[in-house]
């Protein structure tokens, strides 16, 4: 391939560190450079376009350059850019949080704002140990996690997920966590079944460990950066009673599974059950603007809620609740409830399980899943041949099965990036019939570009 020294990849080569990269595998391949969205499409420089089948890193929801989401941008634009949240207020963080507060029945509430989903993990965990100090139970400082986890790379967050490239080089700096089996439902012959073992083991962990342990926390239904292991509902409704039994809190990662993704606005939903601290992130401002956010009980709210200042949670960054961020989070909901979003989403659920059909049932997939709109296929390794001559000539000399898919994706106009060999799919909730044939024939023809003998 070659690349113009004056092309948009190569000046962000030589100015941009690029986030979860090895910068030094760009030499060969440098970043594909967008320069308009629109609809489910982006388009790059040199004019090819690309369904975005993972939704920008699974935070888009209705689409790149929404009419109504930037019109309610632009019309905030002319009010109120930022002020600060700390001893003032103003009308978008408020609307928001009350209309949040009202989509759990009020059983959380008490917003607490932060940028992103690794910084409402943390503000989770810091609240969560800060409550127990608050009643004179510091020892409860410590997290159970899952196997398989992930809840963010700042060092909290990353000391209680379970992904060994983003732990090696840091873990001096982590706090010792415990780490309890998943559920997934790949590892037994049912997923009743995978939950009961896993349940098993966290009833023993917590009867040991109860009194050093401030909360569990978890992705619900869906554990996704580790290749979407899926569990069933009973997981969290049995979690919910340990947590109960064992005075441990139990925090939900909605991040990536929330505003709908798993079929439901959030994925605890499904289990009937309400965590003690919620936090989402990504699909809330409809993939616009950084926001995240942790939603708590009443109850954990009033342990802070006191005289001295000490007792206070007193975590704080400048830009927190954004009236711009808060705005486009309003105006997602109001496309929920105007568009009838969860309805119409099980009908775009039922379009692309049947277009996907081929490929679930193709002779190299294992494990083909589906929870709300989010789908996934592990490949066989076995299936996977050898890295051709072409491809290395590429720059995908020792390239992994993810890398070769995402270019042959590319070549079929697909945006799509697997996660080891698991090939899993999370567009945005407004593709029409044509894109949900392109987007699963294009999966298809990608698989079997990759699956053909060098």
């Amino acid at each position: 391939m070659h690349f113009s020294p004056d092309s948009l990849s190569q000046r962000s080569l030589r100015s941009v560190w690029h986030p979860c990269t090895q910068m030094k595998q760009h030499e060969k391949l440098p970043p594909l450079a967008i320069v308009r969205g629109e609809g489910a499409w982006l388009q790059d420089e040199n004019g090819d376009r690309y369904l975005d089948g993972i939704s920008s890193w699974w935070v888009n929801l209705f689409g790149h350059a929404n009419p109504r989401i930037n019109a309610a941008l632009i019309d905030q634009l002319g009010k109120l850019e930022h002020a600060m949240i700390s001893g003032c207020t103003h009308a978008p963080v408020v609307e928001l949080s009350e209309r949040l507060a009202t989509l759990t029945e009020h059983q959380l509430g008490h917003a607490f704002y932060g940028s992103d989903g690794a910084s409402a993990v943390e503000i989770a965990l810091k609240m969560s140990a800060h409550y127990w100090r608050n009643k004179g139970l510091p020892d409860k400082h410590r997290f159970v996690y899952l196997e398989k986890s992930y809840h963010g790379e700042t060092l909290g967050a990353l000391s209680v997920t379970d992904v060994d490239v983003f732990r090696h080089a840091y873990h001096p700096l982590l706090q010792h966590a415990f780490m309890a089996p998943s559920p997934d439902a790949r590892s037994a012959e049912t997923p009743a079944k995978a939950a009961c073992h896993a349940i098993q083991a966290m009833d023993a962990l917590l009867t040991e460990h109860a009194g050093e342990i401030a909360a569990v926390i978890v992705e619900p239904l869906v554990q996704c950066a580790t290749g979407m292991a899926m569990h069933d509902p009973s997981y969290l409704q049995q979690l919910r009673i340990l947590c109960d039994r064992h005075q441990v809190h139990l925090i939900a990662d909605e991040i990536a599974v929330g505003c709908g993704r798993t079929g439901s606005f959030f994925a605890c939903e499904q289990a009937g059950i309400w965590p003690d601290f919620l936090c989402l992130s990504k699909g809330i401002t409809g993939g616009y603007l950084p926001l995240s956010l942790v939603l708590t009980r009443d109850a954990i709210y009033q342990a802070f809620y006191d005289d001295d200042v000490r007792m206070g949670f007193l975590h704080s960054h400048s830009y927190t609740g954004n009236p711009l961020a808060c705005r486009a989070a309003l105006a997602c909901l109001d496309i929920f409830e105007n568009d009838d979003v969860l309805c119409m989403n099980e009908l775009l659920a039922e379009r692309l399980d049947n277009a996907l059909q081929p490929l679930a049932s193709h002779g190299a997939v294992r494990h083909a899943r589906r929870q709300g709109l989010i789908w996934a296929f592990d490949v066989d390794p076995q299936a996977i041949p050898a890295i051709s001559a072409d491809d290395a000539a590429d720059g995908m000399a020792g390239g992994s099965f993810a890398q070769r898919y995402h270019l042959a994706a590319r070549r079929h106009g697909l945006l799509l990036r697997p996660i080891g060999h698991t090939l899993y799919m999370m567009p945005p909730y407004i593709l029409n019939h044509s894109e949900v044939t392109h987007l699963a024939q294009g999966a298809l023809a990608s698989l079997n570009d990759v699956l053909k003998p060098a």
